[in-house]
């Protein structure tokens, strides 16, 4: 007996990434500052970044409440994040 169902279309793969060339995409919010901190000590972060999260009393769960709340400088973040990143690739 003939079937006139067409075939399911193919999904992809479950492990392929969503968004392969997008560096960003996984990392928590807490894992970029955690990974800024190291990388630039609080002190120099407050120098790149200008907030008083960084500067006064700083911890990364302050930083988080902050930034969580206030998209312009969670971009800041996500930029210099990006910035730290290439400088690791080139060996900084």
């Amino acid at each position: 007996m003939p079937t006139d169902m067409p075939e399911s279309p193919a999904k992809p793969p479950a492990s392929t990434p969503a968004q392969p060339r997008n560096p960003l995409h996984g990392v928590t919010l807490e894992a970029m500052v955690t990974a800024l901190a190291d990388f630039y000590g609080w002190e120099g972060l407050a120098q790149q970044i200008a907030i008083r999260c960084f500067a006064v009393d700083p911890s990364v769960s302050s930083s988080l409440k902050f930034l969580r709340k206030t998209p312009w400088a969670r971009e800041k973040v996500e930029s210099l994040y990006l910035f730290m990143l290439r400088a690791q690739k080139r060996g900084r």
